[in-house]
């Protein structure tokens, strides 16, 4: 299963929970990719591998160079990486003039992703060639959803491009659920937020809300995810409920 994480919006948990929910399902035993496609390469350093150290999703997606070839392990078991490098902004300038642009990373996956239960592609904030990339190669799209006022509006667009993508593109593309990230139990409008995604969208908002964990937000500047780093706080209570719920899905 082929999981896009995407939200254009920056600051809502997308790498966060990339990183988390993959490292997770790896340490319940299950065979996980965590494939970095945002140039900025934070789910690459956040999971403990060196940017820029050997192969990259700029040299597989610009080119040509093999998946298998780029993709390294972590230190987790179970878990490996094909990861980032900041070349890969190069693609808003290289990939329109290539045939059959939108699938590229579809194509490069495909030799690979047969040996994983699980591949999750973090997606950069935007919704951009890389982003529409991910989408065709997704089976599913996990939507961070961050608990403030402003969520909702940016949603709508993006379930506008998932639409289009699956009309066009990738008919087998759903929407496998939302997330809400970075909620805050002392504060009206995090529950309020909760509250109005769960009207528009009941069927698809995942059950744990992720909180507003300090934990969280440190762990990645230690190259770990915060099930290593600290793995009784509640941010990774919380994702551990989370993977248990994406394994459920399927």
């Amino acid at each position: 299963m082929i999981y896009a994480v995407v939200n254009q919006k920056g600051g809502v948990g997308k790498t966060t929970t990339a990183v988390n929910v993959a490292a997770c399902l790896a340490e319940a035993g299950r065979r996980v990719l965590l494939v970095d496609v945002d140039p900025q390469a934070n789910a690459t350093s956040g999971i403990g591998v060196v940017v820029g150290e050997g192969l990259s999703t700029a040299d597989v997606l610009l080119d040509g160079a093999s998946a298998a070839d780029a993709i390294v392990a972590s230190d987790i078991d179970n878990l490996s990486v094909l990861p980032s490098h900041p070349d890969l902004a190069g693609a808003a300038v290289e990939l329109p003039s290539r045939e059959r642009r939108e699938h590229l990373l579809s194509a490069a996956l495909r030799p690979v992703a047969g040996d994983y239960q699980y591949v999750f592609l973090d997606c950069p904030p935007s919704l951009d060639l890389i982003t529409v990339n991910a989408l065709v190669a997704a089976d599913r799209v996990l939507v961070p959803v961050q608990c403030e006022y402003y969520a909702l509006e940016g949603l709508s667009r993006l379930m506008t491009t998932v639409a289009s993508v699956r009309d066009h593109l990738n008919p087998a593309l759903k929407v496998g659920g939302l997330l809400m990230t970075m909620h805050d139990a002392r504060t009206r409008v995090s529950g309020d937020v909760v509250a109005e995604v769960r009207r528009h969208f009941p069927e698809l908002m995942f059950t744990t809300v992720v909180p507003r964990n300090v934990r969280l937000a440190e762990a990645p500047s230690h190259g770990e995810p915060v099930i290593v780093y600290d793995p009784h706080c509640p941010g990774a209570d919380a994702y551990f409920e989370v993977a248990k719920e994406v394994a459920s899905r399927g």
